[in-house]
């Protein structure tokens, strides 16, 4: 039967854990779903643990979901019948609502303790009147192909729906602080920039690029990858910083073996710099150890010896390759990321990098280079985008 529904229930996520700054995490959930749904025209209300989207239009609800799968701190959403909480009404509609053919079984929620039956009472008795209706349906707890969800809550009224859609999980971005992700163009750090933002983090983008050795489109790529990007954490600021000199300088002047460690150790110091003067409290890439040969203890720990202010966030530290491809596909990123165009890692990539660098002698290295004369001429090339 067609079910018309006029409410979209949203169930918070791990918010429900918060102590005494609860209210806070909350507020900010309800600010990022009024930014998403900014477009449309609708009301929105709250009670213990759930929001309410009424008063929108029903021929949007499916573009509603959509967007709001992609709000972090959100549990789940279900489409919904809100009625008031009389018990005849809500025994009345469950009965109607419910196919005609089919198994199903009834969940009943009763946060409303005015209403003297239990739960299980409830159930039973919306069950019984389902099969009074509707002969050519059955009862089956276990195998069922209809769940009618029935939560009666303590504001009044009663909600009326078939399905859990799963939302985003994680906390509402903003709670975190804000940080710069290292973005390449890869598999990797779109999934790393998208996992810090689950954990309630705004974060901005830093690619380097190294014209005219690397193309428009692959600078292209990385924009539209900040696009997917923007939707999970609520638009992106992108720093572009020109790399070449930097490279090239590195080639003439250093033992070939340790190419990558210095070029990473050169965008950890600028990256640091911009992200203390844009106010972002860390950096993040989508390193996993031992996937590649800049990224074994000694490589990362190279790397982070440059910085003096911040510390190094690395999601994917401990994943498999197949384990961010997977959710690469979840998010939307992995067709973008996996487009055959070089980014700068590629370019000037040694045919045997040191594995294991030895941290005194790549500081040694670095001696042969005009540190922060190259830092200061790069970060000059610098250009911001919004999305």
């Amino acid at each position: 039967m067609f079910v018309e529904y006029n409410c979209i229930l949203i169930r918070e996520g791990e918010i429900f854990l918060k102590g005494k700054n609860r209210n806070q995490f909350e507020k900010q959930l309800l600010n990022n779903i009024k930014f998403k749904l900014k477009d449309h025209k609708y009301s929105i209300n709250a009670s213990r643990n759930r929001f309410y989207i009424e008063s929108f239009d029903p021929s949007y609800t499916n573009i509603i979901l959509e967007e709001l799968k992609t709000v972090f701190g959100i549990h789940s959403i279900s489409r919904c019948i809100k009625i008031e909480s009389n018990l005849e009404s809500i025994f009345s509609l469950c009965s109607v609502i419910m196919p005609a053919n089919g198994s199903f079984r009834v969940s009943v929620k009763r946060a409303d303790k005015s209403i003297k039956f239990t739960s299980v009472e409830l159930a039973k008795e919306i069950g019984g009147r389902i099969l009074q209706r509707n002969p050519n349906i059955t009862v089956d707890l276990e195998n069922f192909e209809y769940e009618l969800n029935v939560d009666i809550r303590e504001n009044g009224y009663t909600y009326l729906y078939f399905e859990k859609i799963p939302g985003g999980g994680g906390l509402p971005v903003g709670v975190s602080n804000r940080g710069l992700a290292l973005l390449s163009g890869g598999i990797d750090s779109p999934v790393a920039t998208i996992m810090m933002s689950k954990r309630g983090m705004k974060v901005d983008a830093i690619h380097y690029h190294s014209y005219p050795f690397t193309g428009e489109l692959a600078l292209q790529k990385v924009r539209d990858l900040c696009k997917v990007i923007s939707k999970y954490n609520l638009g992106i600021k992108l720093y572009i910083v020109n790399f070449t000199e930097i490279q090239q300088e590195i080639y003439k002047a250093c033992p070939k073996e340790f190419l990558i460690t210095i070029m990473r150790r050169f965008m950890m110091r600028i990256a640091e710099k911009i992200s203390l003067l844009n106010n972002l409290s860390c950096i993040i890439t989508g390193e996993s150890l031992g996937q590649v040969a800049s990224q074994t203890i000694e490589g990362i720990t190279s790397t982070d010896r440059v910085l003096s202010s911040l510390s190094v966030l690395r999601p994917l530290i401990a994943f498999d390759k197949t384990d961010t491809i997977e959710l690469a596909n979840k998010y939307n990123t992995f067709k973008l990321s996996i487009l055959p165009y070089e980014d700068c890692c590629t370019v000037f990539l040694p045919e045997n990098p040191s594995i294991h660098p030895n941290i005194f002698e790549v500081e040694k290295s670095e001696l042969n280079l005009n540190l922060e004369s190259l830092m200061q001429r790069a970060i000059e090339t610098l250009v911001i985008e919004k999305y």
